[in-house]
């Protein structure tokens, strides 16, 4: 909600529901989410954008869902990296070698 209202209301019911753009390629093996939304058609509207990016990433067999949703806790989601996004397996100045 980006109104004034709307965040205000947030601050004291706790998190919302938003929508989001949930995209799954099984080239990468991915599970992408976009968001939040206020709307179901402001949702619509930005999916395209997103569905050329990941074609000319070459990303395959891409499917789209929008829903009514709670923030997703990782927005990419995959199987085919060690560490989530973001985050390494440990620290570059650690001490170890």
């Amino acid at each position: 909600m980006n109104n004034l209202l709307g965040r205000f209301l947030s601050s004291i019911l706790g998190p919302s529901k938003a929508w989001w753009v949930e995209i799954k390629t099984s080239q990468p093996a991915c599970t992408y989410y976009f968001g939040p939304f206020d709307s179901e058609s402001e949702a619509h509207g930005a999916k395209g954008g997103y569905v050329e990016d990941l074609e000319q990433e070459g990303a395959q067999n891409i499917q789209l869902v929008i829903s009514l949703c709670s923030r997703p806790k990782q927005l990419t989601i995959t199987d085919e990296w060690d560490t989530p996004v973001g985050e390494f397996s440990t620290p570059a100045f650690s001490g170890r070698p």
